[in-house]
């Protein structure tokens, strides 16, 4: 029986290339000399600090070209407000949203049964798994779930037969 899973996941290793570029760019341009910007990583956690609301805004863009650069996909990004906090500073909390939350995944199960096509889907943890008796089908349900936007990227693998 054909089966395979919907996961999201993110490649650390890239992730954390994408933070030392972009700090390195950072520390190289002329106007962040003599400023305290950079981007920190705790986990999935990424914290942008910087001087005012301003820098820590291009700090992030400069951290979202160096994720595209790295095939990151830049919807698994969730941003806080910037935050003022002490000696002038200010600083930015972004969640890296990796694994499919139970929500998600009830939408994603009642999206393939409404469909009406010949697979049940399952919940197993962070990740749904899909089986049909025809690989058209599964074909089709990947298809329909690229087309429909649940706010998070999906990556589909383990396609078996």
């Amino acid at each position: 029986m054909p089966s395979f899973d919907v996961v999201s996941q993110i490649d650390w290793a890239e992730v954390t290339n994408a933070i030392d570029q972009a700090n390195r760019e950072v520390n190289n341009r002329f106007d962040f000399k003599g400023t305290d910007a950079r981007v920190e990583q705790n986990g999935s956690q990424l914290v942008v600090y910087a001087d005012d609301e301003f820098k820590v805004g291009q700090v992030v863009d400069i951290l979202h070209a160096k994720l595209a650069k790295r095939k990151v996909d830049l919807g698994c990004l969730a941003a806080d407000t910037v935050e003022l906090i002490g000696g002038n500073k200010a600083r930015q909390n972004i969640t890296m949203r990796h694994g499919i939350e139970q929500s998600l995944a009830k939408k994603i199960v009642k999206l393939i049964k409404d469909s009406k096509l010949k697979a049940q889907a399952s919940i197993q943890g962070d990740q749904v798994r899909v089986a049909g008796k025809k690989r058209d089908d599964l074909q089709q349900i990947i298809g329909l779930l690229r087309d429909s936007n649940l706010g998070l990227p999906l990556q589909y693998i383990n396609f078996r037969d």
